[in-house]
This record gives structure tokens, sequence and C-alpha cells, in this order.
């Protein structure tokens, strides 16, 4: 399982899943949204792990890759992807 950990800032990374990940032989990919907007294509992972981050998931203005950001999120979740967010990864999932 190709898993890809979405990344709002830089002091909130995959941490212990990369440990997990590694033990169980899947391949992890964090990509920083602060740093590069372009997202990956929906066909380069099969599992989402979103992060927690300070800002608001409403400052698009402020953060214009949330959109982009729940657009790949909606697509994942209809292809079946598996999809993990914590804080505000949750959030932006719903």
């Amino acid at each position: 399982m190709r898993i890809l950990c979405l990344q709002h800032v830089s002091f909130e990374g995959p941490a212990a899943l990369a440990d997990w990940a590694q033990t169980h032989g899947h391949p992890l990919r964090s990509h920083r949204l602060y740093e590069d907007g372009e997202l990956p294509s929906i066909k380069d992972f099969d599992c989402l792990f979103i992060k927690g981050g300070p800002m608001n998931i409403y400052e698009k203005a402020k953060y214009p890759w949330l959109a982009l950001e729940k657009a790949l999120i909606r697509e994942a979740i209809a292809w079946g992807k598996y999809a993990i967010g914590i804080c505000l990864g949750g959030q932006v999932i719903a």
C-alpha cells in the first residue's frame, strides 16, 4: 500500500506512521502543501494520511492549497482509497 502523507506545516510530519509504514513494507511519501501546492496524481497513492496544522479550514485565501487538498481528498474517497486525518486533517476530510 502506497501512503501519501499531506503536511500542512513543517513540524507536523508523519511521525510514528513513518515507522509503522517502514516496518510493514509500505512506501510512504510526504507532500508539503506549504511548499508545493501542486498535488500528486490520484494514481500515485493508495492511502492518504492528512496531518494537522494551526490554520483554519476556512482560510482558503491565506492558504490557497486548502481547496486543492479538499478536492484531492474527495476524489480519493470516491476512488475507494483510505483517508486518515489527524486534527486539521480530520476537518478537511469532513
